[in-house]
């Protein structure tokens, strides 16, 4: 089992004994939903890539439900100030996976860890310190990594080179969670120690950094 895999069990685990209440709150999810959410990601990981072209392929559990669980994160952004912040965090977190693509060696072998692990962690440091909310802050891990790999493959195919552009599968499946899920640990730790030094969220038109209604209770 990759550490992908891993860590969605380790979350899964956590959702079921309600470990991850005040995070799902104010990402606006519930339990039911975070564990079907999980669940579709595990099991589409699994499932066999699914070809468009002879270069294009993509997983479903690696590319489209943490897409589609983006989308609907954007959509339920408390503020324009928050979808701003993902769109900009998701556009540091590209040219910065992007960038290291180039750095780093492409066969995990030449390297003393696989770079995918490194693309996942970087983008989720960038996608906390830009995003902020942990809505914004999964948004642009996840997306960061996609896109990245994807300006990859029209670079290459513009140059003339050949690529092969796999959305969201192999290895870019492990670095896409990590990418997500320590993005969101990044936001929720050092969000709190900043709410505790600052008395309370930080403020922003009626909203807190999570899109909550002054006063409103963080329970959906």
């Amino acid at each position: 089992m990759s550490i992908g895999m891993i860590l969605l069990v380790a979350v899964a685990v956590l959702a079921l004994f309600g470990a991850l209440q005040r995070v799902l709150d104010r990402m606006r999810l519930t339990d039911r939903q975070a564990l079907a959410i999980v669940a579709a990601i595990f099991v589409g990981g699994w499932i066999p890539d699914i070809a468009v072209t002879p270069t294009f392929s993509f997983n479903i559990g690696g590319a489209v439900i943490p897409l589609a669980v983006c989308v609907y994160l954007f959509v339920r952004a408390g503020s324009a100030k928050e979808r701003f912040r993902s769109i900009a965090a998701s556009i540091l977190a590209t040219g910065a996976v992007f960038a290291l693509g180039r750095l780093l060696p492409n066969e995990p072998e030449q390297f003393f860890i696989d770079p995918m692990y490194i693309y996942g962690v970087v983008a989720g440091i960038i996608a906390y310190v830009m995003g902020r909310s942990r809505r914004a802050a999964f948004i642009a891990g996840v997306m960061g990594l996609l896109l990245a790999d994807t300006a990859q493959a029209i670079v290459n195919a513009a140059g003339g080179l050949p690529f092969t552009l796999r959305l969201g599968s192999a290895g870019m499946f492990d670095a896409v969670v990590i990418s997500g899920i320590l993005a969101v640990a990044f936001a929720e730790l050092f969000g709190e120690l900043r709410e505790r030094f600052q008395g309370g969220p930080v403020r922003d038109s009626g909203f807190d950094e999570d899109g909550l209604i002054h006063g409103e209770g963080e329970a959906k």
